[in-house]
């Protein structure tokens, strides 16, 4: 059972994450990019996608090898948020059940 303010931090870190990704636009509304500024934006979220589950790979625990390997394939297959989606939840519900 989640406690209130257990909540209370997960759902202020997810307003905090969607309003850097609205300021970002609200403060590049007018301007226009140049190209390695586009390039350098468009690969931006792959990048923190990999630091987020590359500490994964030197791991022993087999329950984040399995999510890894799951996020690995909905990677390949899905856009990145169902990818995201795949790996959070299915890391969470591995060690839970598995350790």
């Amino acid at each position: 059972m989640l406690r209130r303010w257990d909540l209370l931090t997960i759902l202020g870190m997810a307003f905090v994450t969607y309003l850097t990704r609205v300021m970002g636009f609200w403060v590049l509304r007018r301007h226009t990019l140049g190209e390695k500024a586009t390039i350098v934006l468009e690969a931006a979220p792959g990048c923190v996608l990999i630091c987020v589950i590359a500490p994964v790979f030197a791991t022993s625990r087999p329950s984040n090898l399995v999510a890894l390997g799951l996020t690995v394939l909905a990677a390949t297959r899905l856009p990145m948020l169902p990818t995201v989606a795949i790996g959070v939840s299915s890391a969470a519900l591995l060690r839970h059940f598995f350790g």
